[in-house]
This record gives structure tokens, sequence and C-alpha cells, in this order.
């Protein structure tokens, strides 16, 4: 199911009938405010307003020290400094209003003393002209003459002023230059001084160039590393053939290759190859005991030891090599020697090498700082530049601001000046009369719905139906001021000027309204007949004893037995309606004073009065007693109906006590006496103690406050609109509204 919003209308009906209600405050504020501006108008007089206009230059003081380049960055940040503006403060500032009083003597013409600066500066007028750096300034006086004095005078004050601070700001920047040039010639000397120490300490001569060559050499390396390494992986593999064809090691083969370069050994050599020829042949002939075999042993070993010794000469004591070795071929020898000159290659070949990546590291590594050492000298060579910049400039505007101090330099001049006019300004009267007419008219309104917002009592019977939910049942008018009939109803609880208007005007409309109460009653319930009802109120004033006595009426008018009982034994007022005695009455009659034939009194045929008789000290002990039930069912069965007037439900529970007793609660309420809150905690008093609530009754209602047409008139009388009741909702057996 698709929900539906509802667009909430503005209620005007609701606003006009504020406006009725409160159309007095809202008159007296309209009618105040509209006298105070036909005071204003009537006091006008005219005045004469003078013009001139002045131009604002830009301020050359920042320029004056040579910083306007840099305090322009700052003046984008800060745009809200509009120099115009500035200017109009300073011309609506006091002293220049001081001065111009001062010097064109103004005085006031009431005092005779000098005219005040605040005075001067209410009429004085400052504003830009838009898109351009053109300031008016104009002044309103009585005087034409007067008017246009006074604007010239505060132009010529103002450029007065404005060629002073000129001149005091080039005496200052003067000042500011010369002592800042000492630091400032001190600070180009440390940066070169900085800029000198860098170059030194890093060997700086032309960075740009070295980077360039730098790139240049280590890539010469590479190439260069990439051919030794080339070379020696062939004179490794050279060398390892060698070394497995000659079958020595690099030291062994080095060291058989010298000892076959020294002749002595190679002498001492053969003779030991001889002896061990000469030493085989014998052992083939001989024992090994012989004697010519012991003695070729000898001379082996003498030559053995021989050779050892003269090795050990050549070779040192760290080296051993036997005489097998050297015992080798020609061959060999040649591989040996080869082997040695390998070697030596490949020892040459790594050495290169080295010295090679050695070098490419480190021109790699002053590659990697040159990006550094370019930064920093470019930095100090912008500081360099920067101090001598600032020094040369700082020179320059020395001369200047010596030039403009001894000037008459401003930053304004006069456009156009103000002449004295010949007709008086456009006259207020009718912006001040009209400003007072939709002042007072917006104000009246507002205080009219203020008051109506303070104040809290139910306006209309709209409003009562919305705050108590029960069915209205009856409205009465309020009807004190018609030239036929005048019914003066009055709150006061002390007034005995009160007329019973069912009785005394069976025509008019509020006995019409009493009759449709009566039959709005009776339609009530139709299975069971409503006898007993008990009258009350909310609060004191709502006149629930005239309608508890003008309903008794309007019922003995159509021919049935009724008594009017005055159970309010606090403020009763039964016997001032009917003129009665209330000597003896209910109160006589509960404490069994008096016989009830004694006490009742018939004011009109079909109507009975039992007045409250005597007031007890304490009513709720007597109306709360089985004695009281009793009496309201004799009366309920010797009686068409009875009708039970009681204390307002203001914190009193004689009415639920009574109710109790009887059918039902008849509720009147009175708008603009009752308020809210008490309306609420009366609803909440009959809810808690479970009363049968028939209906409400709108007392005293006033037609115009009204949103509903509840009445209408005729040419010849006034009448009240039916009540329609909603007979579903309200039943008197249990179930009706409380």
């Amino acid at each position: 199911m698709e929900s539906t919003e509802y667009i909430e209308e503005i209620d005007f009906q609701k606003y006009w009938l504020v406006l009725k209600r409160r159309w007095l405050p809202a008159v007296v504020i309209f009618g105040g405010i509209v006298a105070v501006a036909g005071l204003a108008v009537t006091k006008q007089v005219p005045s004469y307003e003078a013009q001139g206009t002045i131009l604002i230059q830009k301020d050359r003081s920042a320029s004056l020290t040579g910083l306007d380049n840099a305090l322009s960055q700052f003046d984008k940040l800060a745009e809200k400094s509009d120099p115009i503006a500035t200017a109009a403060q300073i011309v609506k500032s006091r002293p220049v209003a001081q001065k111009t009083v001062t010097t064109l003597n103004l005085r006031d013409e009431e005092e005779g003393s000098l005219l005040k600066p605040e005075v001067l500066l209410k009429g004085l007028k400052v504003k830009p002209l838009p898109g351009t750096d053109i300031m008016s300034i104009s002044y309103q006086s009585k005087k034409p003459d007067v008017a246009a004095a006074v604007v010239n005078k505060v132009m010529e004050v103002y450029i007065a002023d404005d060629i002073q601070a000129n001149r005091a700001k080039a005496a200052a920047a003067r000042e500011f230059i010369t002592e800042q040039l000492p630091r400032l010639k001190q600070n180009v000397s440390v940066a070169d001084g900085e800029l000198r120490n860098f170059k030194e300490q890093n060997k700086v001569v032309d960075l740009v160039n070295e980077a360039k060559s730098s790139v240049d050499t280590v890539a010469d390396l590479d190439t260069q590393i990439a051919q030794t390494q080339a070379k020696l992986a062939q004179a490794t593999a050279q060398t390892e053939t060698l070394r497995s064809q000659v079958g020595l090691n690099s030291k062994t083969a080095v060291a058989v290759n010298s000892l076959n370069q020294s002749p002595g050994i190679q002498q001492a050599l053969s003779e030991l190859q001889k002896v061990q020829s000469q030493l085989a042949v014998e052992r083939g002939r001989f024992l090994e005991e012989a004697p010519i075999v012991q003695k070729l042993k000898e001379q082996e070993v003498k030559l053995q030891a021989l050779v050892g010794e003269r090795i050990g000469d050549n070779l040192g004591t760290d080296t051993e090599v036997s005489t097998t070795s050297l015992q080798i071929g020609q061959t060999k020898q040649d591989l040996a020697a080869k082997l040695v000159a390998a070697e030596v290659e490949q020892s040459g070949l790594s050495r290169q090498l080295a010295v090679l990546n050695t070098a490419r590291i480190a021109y790699k590594a002053r590659s990697n700082v040159l990006p550094r050492l370019q930064e920093k000298e470019r930095e100090l060579e912008r500081r360099v530049d920067a101090t001598q910049l600032t020094y040369s400039q700082l020179l320059q505007k020395l001369d200047e601001t010596r030039l403009i101090e001894n000037q008459n330099v401003g930053n304004a001049r006069i456009v156009e000046e103000a002449v004295a006019p010949e007709k008086p300004t456009s006259s207020k009267k009718k912006i001040i009369a009209a400003g007072g007419v939709m002042a007072g008219g917006l104000l009246g309104i507002a205080v009219a719905f203020l008051v109506d917002l303070i104040d809290h009592s139910v306006k209309n019977v709209k409003e009562a139906k919305e705050l108590f939910g029960y069915t209205l049942l009856g409205v009465v008018p309020a009807f004190g001021k018609s030239k036929k009939l005048r019914l003066p109803f009055r709150r006061d609880s002390e007034s005995r000027d009160v007329r019973l208007v069912a009785r005394d005007m069976p025509g008019s409309a509020i006995a019409q309204a009493y009759q449709m109460l009566r039959a709005n009653l009776k339609f009530l319930s139709s299975d069971k007949q409503i006898k007993a009802i008990v009258v009350t109120s909310s609060v004191p004033q709502e006149g629930k004893s005239e309608v508890s006595a003008n309903l008794a009426v309007a019922i003995a008018q159509v021919g049935r037995r009724v008594l009017l009982v005055d159970g309010d034994m606090r403020n009763p007022s039964q016997h001032h309606l009917w003129n009665l005695t209330n000597a003896v009455g209910l109160s006589n009659l509960l404490v069994g004073e008096a016989e009830f034939n004694t006490v009742v009194q018939e004011v009109m045929p079909g109507l009975e009065v039992l007045t409250s008789g005597v007031i007890p000290p304490n009513p709720v002990a007597l109306l709360d007693s089985k004695r009281m039930a009793n009496l309201m069912e004799t009366f309920a069965k010797g009686y068409d109906a009875v009708i039970v007037d009681t204390p307002p439900m203001a914190g009193i529970a004689d009415a639920p006590i009574l109710g109790k007793m009887a059918d039902g609660i008849l509720l009147v309420v009175r708008p603009g006496v009752v308020d809210a809150g008490s309306a609420k905690a009366a609803k909440e008093f009959i809810a808690r103690s479970g009363q049968t609530v028939l209906g409400i009754v709108a007392n005293g209602v006033i037609a115009k406050n009204e949103p509903d047409s509840y009445f209408y008139y005729t040419k010849e009388n006034y009448y009240t609109k039916k009540v329609d009741v909603d007979r579903d909702s309200v039943s008197l057996g249990g179930g009706s509204q409380n």
C-alpha cells in the first residue's frame, strides 16, 4: 500500500482569529509607532548635502625599502585589505573630524561651544565608487556653504595627513636602509667566502664539464675493464693448460726455470747424473756391498748435498725443489718457461684489472656526489647574487628616500571639490511615514501573536474539543451587548447580577442553546434514560452554576419534573441565582437536621431547588457518605431529572464523588477562562477516578473568536447552530468517555 504524503496547509483563519482576539494591543502598538513617526516627520528640517571626490593611489612605502615585490605576495593573500576602505576609515576618524571642526570653527547652535567630532561624523558619508580608486565624501548640513566647506576641509586634512605620513615613512625607510646596509655588506662577504671555501674543499672548478667528462671516463673504464677481463681469462686458461702439461705448480715451475738458468747448479746436476748412471751400471755388475758401489753412493750423496746447497743459495730456504724436478727434459723446460711467462702475464692483468676497478669506483663515487655539489654550488651562488642584489637595491633606495623625504608626495589627490548645493536633499518625510506605518503594522501583529502565545487559556470551542476529546453537547453564546437583550454575564464570583435566561427570555439565542443542550442529552442514550447529571468545570469562573440552573429550566420547560441541587458547599451560588434563602439545605439534610420536604423550594412549575445549606467544615465527608448516595437514589426516583451543581475540579474531589452517584458528569468549558494546563489536569483526574463523562458544554462563546460558525444571524433574532452528537461514541452503560 502506497503511503500518501499531505502538505499541511496554512491555517489563515487561525491567524485571523488571533488578530480579532488581540486587536487592542495591536492597535495600541500600531498607533504609538505611527504617532512617533508622525512626530519625527513634523521635526524634519531641510538639509543640504555637498559632495566631493578624492583619488586614492597605491601606497609606495614598501617600494622605498625595496620590499614591494615580497610584500605583493602577502597582498594576494590579504585581499580583504582594501586601500579604499582603509582610506574611508581614516577619513571618518576622530582626529580628522577634530582638525576640521577646529579649523572651520564649527560650533553647536544650541550650546555655542565647538562642535563635537562625533556630531560631525554623524553627517559625514564616505563611500567608494564601484570599479574605481575614487572615494566620494559628502556631508549634510542646514547651511549649504557649511556642507561644502566641511567636505573640502576633510579632504584637505586627509591629504595633508597623508603627505605627512609619507614623509614619516620615507624617513623611517631611510633610517631602516642605513641600519641595514652594513649588515647586508657583511652578508655579501660571508656569502662570497662560503662559495670560495666550498670550491676549495670539494676541488670544484667547473662542475658542469666535470659531470660530462665523468660520464665519458666511466664508460671508457668500463671498456678497458671488459677487455682486461677477457685477456685475464685467456691467460688463466693458458696457465692451467701449461701447469697440467709440466706437472709442476707455479712456484716450482718458476724455481726450476730459475735453476735451469744457473751454471753452477747445472754443472753439479750434470755430475750427479753421471754418478747416478755409473751407480746403476755397477749395481748391475756387483753387489750392494761392493766397494765400487759404495764409493759411487758416497759421491751421489755428496753431489745431492751440493745441488741442494746451491739451490738454497739461489732460491732461499722457503722454496724446496727436488733434484728430480730439475732433471727434466728440454721440452718440459720450455713448457715450464712458458708457464712462468703465462703466470707473469696473468698476474700483470690481475693488477691492471684491480687498478681499473679502483679508478672506476673513484670516478663513479665522484659522479654520484656531483649533483649534490652542483645543488650546493647553485644555492651558494644564488645567495651571493641575492645578497649582492639586495645590497645594490638598498644603495639605490637610499638615494630615493632622501629625495622623497624632502618632497610633498602623497597617495591621494582631490578629483572634484565640493560646491555649495542650491537645493536641499530629498525629504525623508514619506520614507519615515511609510516606515512608521509598516513598522507599526508588523510590530502590532507581532505583539498580538506574542500576547496570544503568552495566554495559555483555551481560546475557542475547537481547541476545547481537541483538548478534552469529549463530545460537544452544547454551545452557549456570550450575549451581553445586544440591544434587545442585555445579559451581563460577569465572571466575578461575587457578582449577583446573573439572569436565568432560559426562564426569563425563552426565545433568546442563549435559551435556544440550552434547549439544544437538553435535546442532545436526551439523544445520548436510547436504552437508558439519563436522570442524574453532575455539572462541574475545570476551574472557577466558567459559569457551571449558570449552566446548571438554565439547563434545569430548559428541562422543566418541556414538562418534566426537575430537581436542581446545589452541591457546591464551598461556594454556593444557586440561592443567589434564584433569590432564595440558604438557611437550610443539603448540608442540613445530610446531617439529619431537616426533612427533605422542608428544605426543597419550588422556583417555577416543574422545577424545585435544593440549596446547599449551611457551609460545613468538611464538605467531602458529607458528600462521600452513604446517606448522600441514598439521597441521590431517592432524588432519581422522585424526579424526571436531577441536576447537581458541584465545585470545580481544581484540586477538589466533590465532583468526582457525586459523579459516581449520578448517571454522568457534564463538563462546562468557558473559552478564555480555563487554561490548557488546568484542562489537562481535570481530564486526567476524571480518567483516574473512572467517571462517566456525558460531554462538554462550551459556555460564554464569542462568535468572532470561533473558526466554525456555531451561530448565525437573521434579521429578527440570533439562533444557535445545532450541534451534532456522536451517539456511537457515548453510552451511559459504562462505555462513555471518561
